[in-house]
């Protein structure tokens, strides 16, 4: 048995909202429940609810710009920047600006949408 898993056909999410996510590694696509790895773009004005998840969230920007609230506060990122969000955390993703964005997620434990907790 090989000690590594090469990921070439990730698994797309689908969603309403004009919002690209490739799971690379994670429960849907490999079964991986400890974390998940995804690629996603943000369109250019896109939001999401408010949410509090149950897992830590990495963000790593590649393009555009990615706004976060955090417990209140706002941050912006640009291209090359990188935050990591604790789990238990109140949190709003949004792009507000007129380019798309792109960027690397990675959840820990994987993303569980069970666990995140959105507002509504």
């Amino acid at each position: 048995m090989k000690k590594y898993q090469i990921q070439s056909t990730p698994f797309v999410v689908p969603t309403t909202d004009g919002k690209l996510i490739e799971e690379h590694h994670g429960r849907v696509a490999t079964q991986n429940e400890a974390i998940s790895i995804a690629h996603m773009v943000a369109p250019p004005h896109w939001s999401e609810p408010f949410q509090t998840p149950e897992f830590e969230e990495y963000t790593y920007i590649i393009s555009g710009k990615k706004q976060f609230i955090i417990e209140g506060e706002t941050v912006i990122l640009e291209a090359g920047q990188s935050i990591r969000i604790a789990e238990n955390t109140r949190v709003q993703y949004s792009n507000p600006f007129d380019e798309a964005c792109e960027y690397i997620s990675v959840c820990r434990p994987a993303f569980d949408f069970t666990k995140v907790h959105r507002e509504e």
